[in-house]
């Protein structure tokens, strides 16, 4: 069997074949509430069509999360001040709170995972991992393969946002009382 097609089997079957509590809740928390607490911790208040959007999801779906946010009283609805016939979204204070919880634990079993594995096999697997995703990232199953222009914007893009990603965390070290280290699951705290 050629190599990619062996590559592609055993992804698949990392994926799903072998799915553990942990993946599920991940995948659920990709889906569904934690995606949107993340993006309104990481981007502030939001319109329910920017969280679809962002989503990737139906304006139904993302009624019915922001209804489950709402009753756990996560998020708070106000009248969007540039079009007072729609709604802008933001955390409660509990809803930070649910968010940073979550991202606590979250960042523990990723650290048991990983000092499992030692840091070399760390490091080259969370490399290999941002260049599969960013290989990912373009590809369409219903268009044509990526060019070698979309492929070099794409990693572009993706190192930008490392680079991004990397000097909020130092920034946030810096901002935590007694230069508490951060973990990249917590957006910058608001002053």
């Amino acid at each position: 069997m050629d190599y990619r097609l062996e590559a592609v089997h055993e992804v698949m079957f990392a994926m799903w074949a072998s799915r553990s509590r942990a993946t599920r809740s991940f995948e659920r928390g990709a889906q569904g509430e934690m995606f949107v607490l993340r993006e309104l911790a990481f981007q502030g208040p939001r319109t329910p069509s920017q969280l679809a959007e962002a989503m990737g999801a139906t304006s139904g779906r993302v009624s019915t999360i922001l209804a489950s946010l709402t009753k756990k009283d996560w998020i708070v609805r106000t009248a969007d001040p540039k079009d007072r016939r729609s709604v802008v979204v933001e955390l409660s204070d509990e809803g930070r709170r649910a968010f940073r919880q979550h991202g606590d634990e979250l960042v523990k079993r990723l650290e048991w995972v990983f000092s499992q594995m030692g840091e070399r096999r760390t490091r080259d697997f969370v490399g290999l991992l941002g260049e599969f995703m960013t290989y990912l990232s373009i590809c369409n199953p219903d268009g044509p393969q990526p060019t070698p222009e979309q492929v070099q914007a794409a990693f572009d893009r993706s190192r930008r946002l490392h680079e991004q990603m990397q000097e909020m965390a130092r920034d946030e070290g810096r901002m935590c009382a007694g230069g508490a280290p951060h973990h990249p699951y917590t957006p910058p705290t608001q002053a």
